[in-house]
């Protein structure tokens, strides 16, 4: 049997509303299961039997996990997988691999435009345009905030941060971070809690992953801290914020405003955020161009075709970087 049809005879499950241009490869390449989503109660027996990887933007649980007793391989859409469980996935000799790298310069790029947006309150000024309001009214009202002058701090100095820290260089705005450590080699100011990041700056940009340790991190407490003239820009995950602490702290003035693309219940939108005039809010678009979907899509079958070919990952997440092929 040539590796061509060893590849062909692999079982890989395709949950719904997956990339086209993933299950296409997948479907030239392997011998594609569907199925209506990630929900063991919709695993049947042959999916038991023979499926071997899961090609998937959804969340995967421990339940999923354990209703394929033959999974081998989560090929997980994104950089972030907090959605996934990871450690039941390690602990059972799964491998898990993510999409680094190839969104890192669309998702900073839209960082920036969102930072951008959220200070010059640009969407606003061109409706005024469009709806009229400039040839009726006049002028459109002197934006109260600038980026002039700004010293900005990145909250997750990853791939992403380090892309949008080169960014901000390029406008002349002095850069610090906070990580769970250090960075080695990285000369921007590194504070050790997130609180002190906050009181040192005066725009703050989230770029830090979902899961436990982050969840509700940006709270009332790093709001209020980030002061009056603060802004702040969520383009991680919406968990690692409080989204009725920023609310209110959007209401009553305890920051300036906030530039979001990421909510902790999407598409649901708070409606306090949805009201608030000095928040910038958009549908979760940090990689959404056709250029960076395709190389996502695109790496997430190399990793299927890499392990189920080479038995060998392209981009294994952490927690599962120990895991060895069976067999």
């Amino acid at each position: 049997m040539t590796k061509a049809e060893e590849l062909q005879a692999v079982a890989i499950l395709v949950p719904a509303g997956f990339s086209d241009h993933a299950v296409e490869r997948i479907e030239r390449t392997f011998r594609r299961i569907a199925i209506e989503r990630a929900d063991a109660a919709l695993v049947t027996d042959e999916m038991r039997s023979t499926v071997r990887g899961i090609a998937s933007f959804a969340g995967i649980n421990a339940v999923m996990m354990d209703a394929l007793p033959n999974l081998e391989l989560i090929a997980s859409f994104g950089v972030g997988y907090d959605s996934v469980d990871v450690g039941h996935a390690a602990a059972n000799n799964i491998m898990v691999t993510n999409t680094p790298d190839v969104l890192t310069e669309e998702v900073a790029d839209t960082a920036i435009g969102l930072l951008i947006n959220t200070i010059r309150d640009l969407p606003r000024a061109e409706t005024w345009l469009r709806d009229g309001s400039w040839a009726k009214k006049g002028d459109y009202p002197l934006s109260r905030l600038t980026l002039r002058a700004r010293r900005v701090g990145i909250f997750g100095m990853g791939r992403i941060g380090r892309a949008i820290a080169r960014r901000l260089e390029a406008f002349g705005l002095p850069v610090a971070y906070h990580n769970r450590r250090r960075v080695e080699g990285l000369a921007y100011q590194y504070h050790p809690t997130l609180k002190g990041l906050a009181e040192a700056v005066d725009t703050l940009i989230s770029v830090a992953p979902g899961g436990a340790s982050t969840q509700k991190a940006v709270n009332a407490e790093i709001l209020s801290a980030l002061g009056a003239n603060g802004v702040f820009v969520n383009i991680g995950r919406g968990s690692t914020v409080d989204e009725a602490a920023l609310a209110a702290a959007l209401a009553n003035g305890t920051i300036a405003a906030a530039g979001l693309d990421v909510f902790a219940a999407e598409p649901n939108v708070p409606k306090a955020l949805l009201d608030a005039p000095n928040a910038s809010l958009l549908p979760h678009v940090g990689s959404a161009s056709q250029h960076t979907r395709r190389a996502m899509a695109g790496l997430c079958v190399d990793n299927l075709v890499s392990w189920f070919g080479e038995r060998r990952p392209l981009t294994p997440v952490p927690e599962t970087a120990n895991v060895r092929a069976r067999g």
